[in-house]
């Protein structure tokens, strides 16, 4: 009985949480919480997946996607996002962006 009892108490869940969807993982109560590290939120930049860290704003988009500096112009989900806007407006999970520069020629 008390090698029973000693592998219920040593086998939490919270010393190796299981591995839940989509980075999540179960508590010791199964109610799901996310990891904390390596979190990634996933989006389509002109038509091609890509990862960024949650909470990315437009411009921060830009500037690692190497179109900082450049006069763009972003479309987010089918809606044109101004440049005035770059710095506040917050992908989310999922998001389609859609970024154009003009190239000049003559």
């Amino acid at each position: 009985m008390k090698i029973a009892a000693h592998r219920r108490r040593t086998s939490s869940t919270t010393d190796h949480p299981k591995p839940g969807h989509a980075g999540l993982f179960l508590c010791d109560s199964g109610i799901p919480r996310r990891r904390r590290y390596n979190v990634r939120m996933h989006i389509t930049l002109n038509g091609s997946p890509r990862d960024c860290a949650p909470a990315t704003t437009v411009a921060q988009l830009l500037q690692d996607a190497g179109y900082g500096g450049r006069r763009v112009a972003v479309e987010v989900n089918h809606q044109i996002v101004s440049r005035s806007q770059h710095t506040s407006h917050v992908l989310g999970e999922g998001d389609r962006v859609e970024i154009v520069h003009a190239i000049g020629g003559g």
